[in-house]
């Protein structure tokens, strides 16, 4: 019998090599040479839970020599040779809270070698072996986690520096093997004809023969096969029929599992995505999400090569740098002329990378992520790329996610029927069929709840949607266009945000300079911003005087060019048809804080300007400043102005800043 002390020193010994934390392997051999003199074994087993279709045996000697093997679950786990004589076995289940990581065995050749004592020491043993598995799992999770969200940004900035992704594509396996390992990396393609495909590109093996690269028809059922969703190989011999198509090629590479995904490419299907693996059981289910992400980052240069090669069988056609100046241009006179006003202003490089960039994707179908500060003109970007588009001709539809309530948001969104709540009288369309055919510009989606996150998500991945109170499915003809001011890297660490529909929503990024950032553009907005407002006032300023520019180029503007506009209107009214000074712009340098002016500051002891002020203007510059420094969370900014949220929208209605809030 084991002594309770003994089994206290025993435990203890345990815990502090699980505090350790090291590798498992190295775990496992240090447990048995801690239990060997306690239990009578002569096999140590750690059976751990891999992934969700494998798992991975640790068995050790008394001496503390280990053999880790893998096995799928489906499969048998057979006893190491050593252990086929034995006679004796003791089991305990290693759980943690209600999740089962996996099982601790001992084996002797010894019939009865345990008893009550030992299975009660093991079972100690297993509850500790449950923390060193739970955090090996979490420690696998988050590396793995890491490794493919690089594995994506790298993708990008490579398919990126390239117009043929065929040049690249042995660049692009080595990127991905970090995110998910595998042995050969095929793009196949579909012929015009849709019944013939062919093997478009490929890496991690070298065919010289020009019939595997030929196109190659396929019967009904192949194609079939091909078109359906994504699915995993786990053995090519057991699943794949001998003599089909992929049986013949997996077999020429030869390939023992498969995982496929379905390549995009605007609205329809390019082809197929296949990672390969010489051996068996290499992917499972939890890797599609990964590949998906993977096929659109590709999908993403399929549309720029598509664009070259058009743009090669022109006669006219220029180079493509300046085929994007020539198509920013353009998009930028027609916006020009939206409601008489010029929309997009700016000569600066960063504002001119940010338009190339946005005038490259327009063409295409791919989702857009517009991220910046509030008030750098995400709305404007958007409408620019839909202009652009195919679906020029079809609406712009936008919400700001920040503005709704959870619920007024998803029926804003989706719609709903009559009667699927409180107050709906009669069915409304939502903003997804309002927009179909067109854009739908989703601005602040960052606050959007996680229920309508998941919904959303469901819109991207199958264009469908589902009224509020309805069964019947709609089909979602949009393209959407995203924005935030927020950090969605750090929502997502936070658990505010889902990760899959970042990816989703950020197949291409285009980050937005904050106006400090581009000073070259700051005069001509505020004479455009001049222009406009001279417009709708009795008497539009003369000009702005040399002060007033200087301070316009000094100021810091936090609220960026909603910032400004606000601050021009606000100097054209004080002006009244003279010149815009120093003293009529809401701003100063320094910029002179709350704080200062509370606690009797100089600038509070300044005289009032000779032209007197309009209280009512300083009020509306004030709602704008603190929408701004709230980053337009009404709660948050009607605490920094002492109102209550009621009496915040009634200001915001009041001075017609509702129109203001899209970015």
């Amino acid at each position: 019998m084991l002594h309770q002390i003994d089994a206290s020193a025993v435990l203890t010994a345990v815990a502090r090599v699980v505090a350790d934390a090291p590798a498992l392997v190295d775990l496992v051999s240090r447990l048995a040479l801690i239990l060997r003199d306690a239990i009578p074994f002569e096999r140590l087993h750690v059976l751990r839970l891999d992934r969700a279709d494998s798992v991975v045996l640790y068995a050790s000697r008394a001496s503390g020599e280990v053999e880790v093997t893998g096995h799928r679950i489906a499969d048998p786990v057979s006893e190491p040779p050593m252990d086929a004589d034995a006679r004796s076995r003791m089991l305990c289940t290693v759980r943690y809270g209600s999740g089962v990581h996996g099982a601790l065995w001992c084996t002797s050749s010894r019939p009865d070698a345990f008893d009550a004592a030992h299975q009660s020491l093991l079972e100690g043993v297993s509850d500790l072996l449950a923390l060193a598995l739970q955090h090996d799992a979490l420690q696998t999770t988050e590396t793995l986690r890491r490794e493919r969200l690089d594995s994506l940004d790298r993708l990008l900035h490579a398919v990126a520096e390239t117009l043929d992704i065929r040049q690249i594509f042995t660049e692009v396996s080595e990127v991905l093997r970090a995110g998910l390992p595998h042995d050969i990396l095929a793009l196949t393609s579909w012929g015009e004809d849709g019944r013939s495909f062919r093997v478009y590109a490929m890496a991690g093996a070298e065919v010289n023969d020009a019939a595997f690269w030929a196109p190659t028809i396929l019967t009904e059922e192949e194609r079939a096969l091909l078109h359906r969703d994504p699915y995993v190989i786990h053995d090519v011999e057991t699943e794949i029929t001998p003599g089909s198509v992929r049986r013949r090629i997996f077999g020429r590479l030869g390939v023992q599992s498969a995982l496929r995904v379905p390549m995009p490419l605007g609205t329809g299907i390019f082809g197929s995505l296949f990672f390969a693996s010489c051996q068996a059981a290499q992917f499972n289910e939890s890797d599609l999400d990964f590949a998906r992400r993977v096929a659109d980052h590709l999908a993403l240069a399929l549309s720029h090569q598509r664009l070259a090669e058009a743009s090669r069988r022109d006669a006219e056609a220029r180079e493509t740098a300046a085929r994007l100046e020539a198509q920013v241009a353009t998009l930028t006179r027609e916006l020009e002329t939206r409601a008489g006003h010029r929309r997009v202003v700016g000569h600066s490089r960063l504002w001119k990378d940010v338009l190339s960039h946005a005038a490259r994707v327009a063409k295409t179908e791919t989702t857009v992520l517009l991220t910046g500060e509030s008030g750098t003109g995400k709305e404007v970007v958007a409408r620019f790329i839909h202009h652009g588009s195919r679906r020029s001709h079809g609406p712009f539809v936008a919400i700001n996610c920040a503005a709704l309530p959870d619920q007024l948001l998803e029926s804003e969104l989706f719609g709903h029927e009559r009667g699927a709540f409180t107050g709906a009288v009669s069915a409304k369309p939502g903003r997804i069929e309002q927009a179909n055919g067109g854009v739908l510009f989703l601005d602040e989606v960052g606050e959007m709840a996680p229920t309508v996150q998941a919904k959303l998500l469901r819109v991207l991945e199958e264009r469908e949607f589902t009224r509020l109170g309805s069964t019947r499915a709609a089909h979602a003809d949009i393209r959407v266009i995203a924005a935030t001011n927020r950090d969605l890297h750090a929502a997502i660490q936070r658990g505010e945000f889902r990760e899959d529909l970042y990816y989703r929503l950020g197949v291409f990024e285009i980050a937005l300079p904050p106006l400090r950032e581009r000073p070259d553009d700051i005069l001509e907005l505020a004479d455009v911003f001049l222009e406009e407002i001279g417009e709708t006032v009795g008497r539009p300023a003369a000009g702005i005087a040399r002060d007033a520019k200087e301070q316009l180029l000094v100021y810091t503007w936090p609220g960026n060019v909603r910032e400004l506009r606000n601050a021009i209107e606000r100097a054209v009214i004080l002006a009244d048809g003279g010149i815009i000074r120093s003293e009529h712009l809401p701003v100063t340098t320094p910029r002179a804080s709350a704080t200062g002016l509370a606690a009797g500051s100089d600038a509070a002891a300044a005289p009032l300007p000779a032209g007197g002020v309009s209280l009512e203007a300083i009020e509306r510059s004030l709602v704008v400043k603190a929408l701004a420094q709230a980053r337009h969370n009404k709660t948050r900014a009607a605490k920094l102005l002492g109102l209550t949220r009621a009496q915040l929208y009634s200001r915001i209605e009041k001075y017609g800043l509702a129109e203001t809030e899209t970015s």
